[in-house]
C-alpha cells in the first residue's frame, strides 16, 4: 500500500478543490475537507493537521508534524512556499487575558476567540519549529529561521529569525529567475 492517498481517494475525501500531482500522507489529519483547496504539485507529509479554511497554491511542500489551524478567516499559502516540519500556523487564538474562558469545549458565548487571516506569500520559507500567529502576512520571498515566533507582518525578500523574529538581512531574488526557467522547461515538457 502506498503511504500517500491515490487520486481517487483524494476525490473521496471531498476537498473544496484538489489539483493534479497532489501527495497527501495517509497519516495526515484533515478536518473540514470541503473548506480546503489545494493547487497542483503539492505534498503534505505524515502527521500534519489541516483544519478550517485553508487555500494551498501550487508547488508547495508541507513537512511532517506541521499544523494549519485556519478557523473561519483562513490560511492562504501562495505558490512555491515551503513549510518545514513542526510548524504551527494559527488563524485563530483564544484570549489569554483571563477575562474569558478558553478551549474548544467551552461554548462561544463564554470565549473571545481572535480570528484573523494568515497569508503566506510566494516563495516564503518557514523553518522547523516556527509559530505563526493570527493576522500575519508573510510577504513574498521572506524566510524564517528555525524556532522563530512570527507575530507580525514581514518585509518582502527578507531573512528573519528570533523570538519574536527580527529582520536579519535581505534575501536574494535569484530564485525568481530560477522560477522562470523552471516554468519554461515545464511548458516544453507539457
Amino acid at each position: 500500500m502506498n503511504s500517500f492517498y491515490s487520486s481517487d481517494e483524494l476525490k473521496e475525501i471531498g476537498f473544496g478543490q484538489c489539483g493534479e500531482n497532489v501527495l497527501i500522507s495517509r497519516k495526515a489529519s484533515i478536518y473540514g475537507a470541503q473548506n480546503i483547496s489545494i493547487g497542483d504539485n503539492v505534498r503534505i507529509d505524515d502527521f500534519c493537521i489541516l483544519s478550517g479554511n485553508i487555500t494551498i497554491g501550487s508547488y508547495i511542500h508541507i513537512a511532517a508534524f506541521t499544523a494549519l489551524y485556519g478557523g473561519n478567516k483562513g490560511i492562504e499559502i501562495q505558490d512555491f512556499a515551503n513549510l518545514s516540519s513542526k510548524i504551527a500556523i494559527y488563524a485563530l487564538s483564544d484570549d489569554y487575558s483571563g477575562e474569558t474562558m478558553t478551549n474548544p469545549m467551552i461554548p462561544d458565548k463564554y470565549k473571545n476567540v481572535l480570528n484573523e487571516k494568515v497569508i503566506i506569500g510566494r516563495h516564503v520559507i518557514i523553518g522547523s519549529g516556527c509559530v505563526v500567529l493570527p493576522g500575519v502576512v508573510l510577504n513574498e520571498g521572506s524566510a524564517f529561521g528555525a524556532m522563530s515566533l512570527i507575530n507580525k507582518t514581514s518585509e518582502p525578500w527578507s531573512i528573519n529569525a528570533g523570538i519574536p523574529y527580527r529582520r536579519i538581512k535581505e534575501r536574494s531574488k535569484e530564485l525568481l529567475y530560477l522560477e522562470k526557467e523552471f516554468k519554461k522547461e515545464s511548458e516544453l515538457r507539457g
